[in-house]
């Protein structure tokens, strides 16, 4: 038990970005007793282990519960501006979140299993993408016509998706595979809503395509071709667009982005890509991009109106309240709300 408490106390206190120092002084004891605490050396009193539930936002019982299943190392590509400290905490947070959503599924009885359609699809060609999205769309039946909300979708298929909020350009997104047979993606939910689209179905192409035999860069190029053609098909493009053009109308663009769910910039990325329109005109557009902020203002201006947000945790909870296998205190930890917000919201249950 002794260990569990001295992980729980460390990982916390990483999540909150705290030194062994600030937890001292908070909680009321030495820097020295605090690293006896999370070298499980020494066992916090009933006292401190409410002080550390007030100070790390968590309930008592936090600080007993044995992890569902173990979590390893969790790698996601870092941006210049995250500071280590800042890149341990976000990995702490993406830790408790997947372990509250396993611990979730358990207590409903839930065994949810991914198969990966695309599991014998080697990817070498751009072309390989292409086919990889087909057997994807015909596996999942879901046709060639926009994918409205792909979090729903995922979800739908017992993939995990965990939204988390940080800073927009420090954090995307990550993809990763716990216990061998739990697929999840964490999404920064900050992000601009074809982005946000975007960056989902990258990080769905790190899990389900076969790439480990490319480099890294590879792997990343062949991920975006991927989300790019899951969300707009080269077919599809070509009936929007025609098969070669000398100039593209700006209204043309913003009805893709608006019917897809793709940006702008996506799109012409796609059209030179595909040569419906030549790369130095595309090289053109990128550029101008950079010089002219009200054309960059037109261009990465939001327009997609569905929706693309993770609900299947919170009804998992809620349906775990209303089946009574868990108490209100561990669904308001569970939820991070107050008791008073989630009694609230149970306030017109269905009996």
């Amino acid at each position: 038990m002794e260990t569990v408490v001295a992980a729980r106390i460390r990982n916390s206190r990483i999540q909150k970005g705290y030194s062994l120092q600030e937890v001292a002084e908070k909680v009321g004891v030495s820097k020295q007793m605090i690293n006896k605490y999370e070298q499980g050396i020494s066992m916090p009193t009933s006292e401190k282990l409410i002080a550390f539930s007030k100070l790390f936002g968590q309930k008592v019982d936090y600080f007993f519960r044995r992890p569902e299943v173990e979590i390893g190392e969790i790698n996601f590509r870092k941006k210049s501006k995250f500071s280590n400290k800042k890149v341990n905490a976000l990995k702490e947070e993406i830790r408790v979140q997947i372990e509250n959503y396993l611990y979730i599924e358990n207590i409903c009885n839930l065994n949810s299993v991914f198969e990966n359609p695309l599991s014998e699809c080697i990817v070498n060609s751009k072309a390989d993408i292409i086919n990889a999205t087909d057997v994807l769309r015909k596996a999942w039946d879901i046709g060639n016509d926009t994918i409205h909300n792909i979090i729903q979708l995922l979800e739908d298929k017992e993939m995990k998706v965990i939204e988390v909020e940080e800073e927009i350009g420090l954090f995307d997104g990550l993809a990763t595979v716990v216990d061998n047979k739990y697929y999840v993606i964490v999404i920064n939910k900050s992000m601009p809503i074809e982005r946000k689209r975007f960056t989902i179905l990258h990080e769905l192409g790190h899990l389900l395509l076969n790439l480990n035999h490319l480099s890294d860069k590879e792997q990343e190029s062949f991920c975006h071709a991927f989300a790019s053609e899951m969300l707009l098909a080269q077919r599809n493009l070509i009936v929007e667009f025609g098969v070669k053009r000398n100039k593209i109308a700006f209204n043309e663009l913003k009805n893709s982005q608006e019917k897809y769910g793709i940006s702008i910039a996506a799109i012409m990325y796609k059209l030179g890509e595909t040569n419906v329109i030549s790369q130095e005109k595309v090289a053109g557009f990128f550029k101008r991009l950079n010089f002219d902020p009200s054309l960059k203002l037109q261009v990465n201006t939001p327009r997609y109106e569905g929706d693309e947000n993770s609900s299947r945790y919170e009804n998992l909870v809620y349906r775990a309240i209303s089946e009574e296998f868990i108490s209100l205190s561990k669904a308001s930890s569970l939820l991070q709300l107050s008791l008073e917000d989630l009694k609230n919201s149970l306030s017109i249950n269905i009996r």
